[in-house]
């Protein structure tokens, strides 16, 4: 029978834990109580001995192939925010900075005046469909998914520059559509003890404050945010400014990323984490840093290449086309647009020269792999999979669930360990933890094919379940991070509660990052996902999106 927090508390007073421990002492950890680590060892141990548990016979799928290439939801997935009709209709794929809501809107805006201008070209109507996606997922459709758009408005050049060493014709139609740069934003305290001491808020000195651990310096995934492609070609540069791609540059990354913290998911998580306190240096565009209040207590410094939106066309573009493309670009540069984009935060630093980083298009793609294979500072990850196959996951969510693991998971690392564990009334080991090769891989595709729905939901059971196995590889492997996936409805109603294992997950600092199925943000599920993921900094995902294939192949792109 479980221990009850009562008797739990009891025998915390009494200085025993299954005569393991002494006291129960906590401190705080945002605004969760959490054990030391020493204490959440032994609650994990001793949990883990009331929770019914089996082990799956293993299932290797020999008919699993390399899935990567279908690891793209459809286009559709991400929004059109403004639709045109005209006779020559131009979709043009904008980054959010540009395409969101207000006061994130600016390329919205001057779509719509420009459609109800109702320009020509010949005897033929012309207009613009904009499309909201992130420069990288641009890049990545484009190369590999078969995209199309008339015109590509990224947030930076190198996003052009990489689409044209990846053989993709590109003309650029202007070099800056409108003004913004990227910056690292440090806390007011925080600025004045590092101007102090280094005297240039600067990249260069930043990563050596970083590397003496004076500071903690954050940035967004390189592979979707311009902000992030900036900080890391930045970081290369200036760690080898003869040749950012040489071994002793990579080596110093290397060593750099063992001590920095993961990437952060979204800038919304950076701001999650900046307006607790947790982290006081960052990397964000001007105009997002302007229209956060909540970042206010913070100071901008521009650094890296400008993020200017330059505007590329197409060599598969029509001549009719292209006219109306130009008609659109000079749209965008009279300068009622430009006004426009200054009242909604851009332009504020046109005086702003880019840096320089040695690289051209192939050199910024080199980049990337360059940050995928030292991001984890040369340290394995181990992580664990914990699928709800409870009741409530019948039907859509657990197809979905089984259909965006098996689509995604050739982005996970061979070098990682990973493991599968599944869960309903009673918690089930479908793949014990093991290095992710390919027989592993096979395993792992037999597994998640294998999962049937059963009865009630057990899911804070499964987490410790998971985490004991996690624990325990790491006496194996000692230098591993680690890392917990939960996919799940929320719904939790069986074993152990949220609050009675959040000190433990506190305690043993594994992030846990949450899928939620077929839930609603303001309902209780989502809440606790939601506070699950925040105990240590990680996020929560809502699956019930057509782009959640993409989500995660992002997630484990950047995270394993």
């Amino acid at each position: 029978m479980k221990l009850s927090k009562r008797i739990i508390s009891g025998v915390c007073g009494a200085a025993l834990l299954l005569g393991a421990f002494a006291g129960c002492t906590k401190y705080e950890n945002g605004s969760e109580k959490v054990y030391s680590y020493d204490e959440a060892i032994t609650e994990l141990n001793a949990f883990n001995k009331e929770i019914k548990t089996d082990t799956k016979q293993l299932r290797m799928d020999i008919y699993d192939d390399d899935t990567a290439n279908k690891a793209l939801a459809d286009i559709k997935t991400f929004p059109i925010t403004v639709q045109g009709n005209g006779d020559i209709n131009l979709e043009v794929a904008a980054p959010s900075e540009l395409s969101g809501e207000a006061p994130d809107d600016w390329i919205n805006v001057l779509a719509k005046r420009f459609n109800d201008a109702h320009k020509t070209v010949g005897s033929k109507s012309v207009s613009v469909t904009i499309r909201k996606i992130a420069s990288g997922e641009s890049l990545t459709y484009i190369t590999e998914g078969n995209y199309r758009p008339q015109l590509y408005v990224p947030s930076s050049f190198a996003w052009g520059e990489m689409l044209r060493a990846k053989g993709i014709g590109v003309e650029k139609l202007s070099d800056k559509l409108l003004g913004n740069t990227a910056g690292i934003l440090m806390e007011k305290n925080t600025y004045d003890s590092f101007m102090e001491k280094y005297k240039a808020c600067t990249l260069d000195k930043v990563i050596e404050a970083s590397l003496a651990g004076d500071l903690t310096f954050a940035y967004t995934n390189p592979y979707t945010s311009a902000t992030g492609l900036n900080a890391i070609a930045s970081t290369l540069y200036a760690f080898d400014n003869k040749d950012p791609l040489s071994e002793n540059a990579q080596q110093k990354l290397l060593d750099y990323q063992k001590q920095s913290p993961p990437v952060a998911y979204t800038t919304g998580v950076l701001v999650n984490q900046a307006t607790k306190g947790i982290i006081k240096a960052m990397v964000m565009e001007e105009q997002a840093y302007i229209n956060k209040p909540e970042l206010k207590n913070y100071v901008y410094t521009p650094f890296g290449i400008r993020h200017d939106h330059p505007l590329y066309t197409f060599d598969y573009v029509t001549a009719e086309e292209r006219q109306a493309a130009e008609l659109f670009r000079d749209f965008c540069l009279t300068d009622e647009a430009q006004q426009l984009g200054k009242d909604k935060g851009f332009g504020k630093h046109d005086e702003y020269q880019s840096q320089q980083t040695g690289l051209d298009g192939s050199g910024y793609l080199s980049a990337q792999n360059i940050w995928k294979e030292a991001k984890d500072g040369g340290q394995p990850i181990i992580a664990v999979f914990v699928a709800d196959i409870s009741g409530s996951m019948e039907g859509t969510p657990i197809l979905s669930l089984k259909e965006s693991l098996l689509a995604t998971k050739d982005y996970i690392g061979s070098d990682n360990y990973i493991g599968l564990v599944s869960y309903a009334t009673n918690v089930h080991v479908d793949l014990p933890v093991k290095k992710f090769d390919a027989e592993q891989k096979a395993y792992f595709s037999g597994a998640v094919k294998a999962l049937t729905v059963e009865d009630a939901t057990a899911t804070y059971d499964a987490v410790l379940v998971a985490m004991k196995m996690m624990m325990d590889k790491k006496q194996e492997v000692p230098n591993a991070k680690m890392m917990l996936f939960v996919l799940s409805d929320g719904d939790q109603n069986r074993g152990y509660s949220l609050d009675r294992i959040a000190p433990i997950v506190g305690g043993l600092k594994i992030p846990v990052y949450t899928i939620g199925y077929n839930i609603s943000g303001d309902s209780r599920p989502a809440s606790e996902l939601t506070r699950l993921s925040n105990i240590n900094e990680a996020a929560m995902i809502n699956a019930d999106s057509d782009g959640l294939v993409n989500q995660l192949r992002n997630l484990f792109n950047t995270q394993l």
